[in-house]
């Protein structure tokens, strides 16, 4: 099996290490193609207006001066012999479920594999700042190789993604696995003000804690409940109540 591996955070980031450990305890033929820099919270972005430069580390690792969606096309069209067999992307510095999945480079990496056709799975690690910022890859090393052989051996299907995430324990203290629906949340942003050396206001987008009901069977309801999420993703986001209201109309 052919594995490509990415994410958002960045070719040097810990969680990609954590993620090579990951895929070679799957298989030998692994490729890494990731953005050269942090390009977390692009989600689905392309890079249409300059040139896309990527630099080979070794032959089956490349940076790549883009975003996620940039390194999966890179890879599968122009960087690797032939198109891998898996995607995996990850392991993010953070969760990514409920509505934050819609900004995620992480997910978007996954989505953009989908939609080449490759079975594409997302990890992501909880962590929290409560312990000092330490983000516990551990958890997602010791657990995900099992976890993606199952997923892959009982097939995804065509269109969908796998969204994992891991929560935020050491691997003997998970309290098991539950196969969730996406939750939603209140993501918290808000926009700090700040003035620069000449007295003009600019601005900071910084996440503020928001204090969501969790739904029992939804992804950050496992999270919190110290299990790992296993969530299932569609590409089509149609409403298909929405559908047979609006056709009522026209």
């Amino acid at each position: 099996m052919r594995i490509l591996i990415t994410n958002d955070d960045g070719i040097n980031a810990p969680g990609l290490v954590a993620l090579e450990s990951i895929a070679h305890a799957l298989t030998d033929d692994v490729w890494v193609v990731a953005p050269e820099t942090d390009q977390s919270g692009l989600a689905h972005s392309l890079t249409l207006h300059d040139p896309l430069r990527v630099r080979d580390i070794d032959g089956r690792r490349f940076a790549v001066r883009g975003t996620p969606t940039d390194c999966v096309i890179m890879a599968v069209k122009e960087l690797m012999p032939e198109p891998p067999d898996l995607v995996l992307s990850g392991v993010n510095a953070g969760a990514n479920m409920a509505d934050d999945v819609t900004y995620s480079g992480t997910v978007a990496a996954a989505i953009e594999g989908t939609l080449l056709g490759i079975p594409s799975i997302a990890l992501s690690q909880a962590y929290s700042w409560a312990d000092g910022g330490e983000i516990p890859f551990g958890t997602a090393e010791a657990l995900a190789p099992d976890l993606i052989r199952k997923v892959v051996a009982g097939g995804i299907p065509k269109a969908t993604l796998v969204n994992i995430n891991f929560p935020d324990r050491a691997p003997d203290r998970i309290a098991g696995v539950e196969v969730t629906r996406q939750g939603t949340s209140t993501h918290g942003l808000k926009a700090e003000a700040r003035l620069d050396s000449r007295r003009k206001p600019y601005y900071w987008l910084a996440y503020a804690r928001a204090d969501n009901a969790l739904v029992p069977g939804t992804d950050n309801h496992a999270i919190a409940q110290g299990r790992v999420s296993i969530t299932p993703l569609r590409l089509d986001m149609t409403d298909d109540s929405g559908l047979a209201r609006l056709s009522a109309l026209f």
